[in-house]
């Protein structure tokens, strides 16, 4: 689990394919401890499995099925990343809930400059759609922001001068892709509803009086 408060931008150095999907060298320095081989680490919000540490860079393996939901596929050499380490009971949840389970691949659709912030203008892939809440949470590159407004499948989001200083949403221009991943309290709450809903509907099919239960 992870809270969407990068810790630091990291640089990728090599992209290799191996059977079943690339491995993505990445130079990146963190404060604290240092990274353990087998921890989880997001990597522009996708949750991976860092394989190899050395000093100044880590090797995490993304698998076909990452790279089919994600941005990583599209990753090259000295590209920007955003990196969070997997929260731990002590962290500070200041952000919200991120698995790290990217849902789709979003597009920019323009970037408004408002002083120091800009707001960006993202366009999602209808299977979020349902998700994407005024005032609600999303996580764009792994970056937990607040959704401004809504508006069919576009939606807008704030950002901070130190977030664009520290994660590489300040590099965004219309057209860049974006690893969306919807609130996790946001989906159950939808698919709990929508269960709810269903059971109601097919036992009024049926002739059961639901009125009690309702």
């Amino acid at each position: 689990m992870f809270t969407g408060l990068i810790q630091t931008m990291g640089r990728v150095l090599d992209v290799t394919r191996r059977s079943g999907g690339v491995t993505i060298r990445i130079e990146a320095r963190f404060l604290g401890t240092p990274l353990e081989k087998g921890e989880s680490i997001a990597v522009d919000g996708a949750c991976l499995t860092v394989e190899r540490i050395s000093a100044n860079d880590f090797e995490a393996f993304a698998s076909e099925e990452t790279l089919s939901r994600t941005t990583l596929k599209n990753f090259q050499r000295n590209y920007k990343v955003n990196l969070e380490r997997a929260a731990t009971p002590a962290s500070l949840l200041g952000g919200h809930i991120v698995q790290g389970h990217v849902d789709c691949v979003g597009t920019v659709l323009d970037v408004i400059s408002k002083g120091e912030t800009k707001v960006l203008k993202v366009r999602a892939q209808n299977e979020i759609v349902p998700y994407l809440v005024t005032k609600g949470s999303i996580a764009v590159n792994g970056v937990s922001l607040t959704i401004n407004k809504v508006a069919g499948s576009v939606f807008e989001v704030m950002v901070i001068p130190e977030t664009l200083r520290s994660t590489n949403l300040g590099l965004l221009r219309p057209s860049s892709f974006v690893n969306l991943e919807a609130d996790i309290i946001a989906k159950l709450v939808f698919h709990a509803v929508k269960l709810l809903y269903e059971d109601k509907q097919s036992k009024v099919g049926t002739g059961i009086n639901n009125e009690k239960e309702f």
